[in-house]
């Protein structure tokens, strides 16, 4: 879909021009336009720390299936394959007793250790996970922080 960078443009796709021209677009398909910004390790793969992208859909998922048919190196980056990869040795343990709601997004939809995906600065998690409705102009963030070990 149409994407437009304030670092530099990047050519369209070819999963662009699928999109566009494919029979499964229709006019009841909602369209979605989101500010993403990255961090480390995703902006370094992009080679850009913001851009405007749109989708078909109005859904954390809707955005994250196309934004991977377009850098498939980014689901490698950002989701955990299985629940080991979704934590590490270094968290602290949790508590026997919770309080309040606590869920955690099923495998497949949990991000890699350090990795993160925000809506509008709140973690996906922490909203409906990849169900977070979007709205038009919502920012969302990928973040893959740098980490430095002595």
């Amino acid at each position: 879909m149409a994407q437009t960078t304030e670092m530099a443009e990047s050519p369209p796709t070819d999963a662009d021009a699928s999109r566009a021209e494919g029979p499964e677009a229709t006019a009841t398909e909602a369209e979605t336009t989101v500010t993403v910004r990255c961090t480390g390790h995703v902006r370094t793969e992009l080679g850009v720390y913001e851009f405007e992208y749109t989708f078909e859909g109005d859904t954390l998922r809707a955005f994250l299936d196309e934004l991977f048919e377009d850098y498939p190196q980014l689901q490698d980056m950002l989701i955990a394959e299985s629940e080991s990869d979704a934590t590490h040795s270094g968290w602290a343990p949790t508590p026997e007793e919770l309080p309040g709601t606590w869920s955690k997004n099923p495998v497949g939809e949990q991000t890699i250790a350090y990795a993160r995906i925000l809506v509008n600065g709140h973690f996906n998690e922490n909203e409906n996970g990849f169900d977070t409705e979007l709205e038009e102009g919502d920012r969302v963030a990928l973040v893959y922080p740098f980490m430095f070990c002595c």
